[in-house]
């Protein structure tokens, strides 16, 4: 039977953990899709990454199908995807999901506190 520990400890082995201040020159370059996976009410509470996508978890996979019919147009399979929740924990599960449907880009930022922190863009 597998814990919560063990898809986590899976997740960062595949998943890679970007260091903030390369993430947050990505994103001043543009071009790359920066998601966040936080429920929308912590995303109202906290503000989000500038011009992030705003993509619960829970509907990740949905968002990210282009065969349903809630697909983000955001989600193609050769962008670069970044991801980022509260601490990582959730960010890392989301991108082992993306990397399971075929997107070979996908990292994982850590929590948002620190993006915020460190002096990434944000916006409410």
């Amino acid at each position: 039977m597998k814990t919560a520990k063990d898809y986590l400890e899976a997740a960062n082995a595949e998943v890679p953990r970007i260091p903030l201040a390369e993430a947050i020159v990505r994103h001043a370059k543009g071009g790359a899709v920066f998601v966040d996976v936080r429920d929308s009410a912590a995303v109202a509470k906290t503000g989000s990454i500038a011009g992030a996508e705003r993509v619960p978890r829970g509907f990740l996979e949905f968002a990210a199908d282009d065969a349903t019919q809630y697909h983000n147009p955001a989600f193609q399979k050769d962008a670069e995807i970044y991801l980022v929740c509260g601490a990582g924990g959730q960010a890392a599960l989301a991108g082992k999901t993306l990397l399971e449907m075929g997107f070979a880009k996908v990292y994982n930022l850590g929590g948002f506190g620190d993006w915020k922190a460190g002096g990434g863009p944000t916006e409410d």
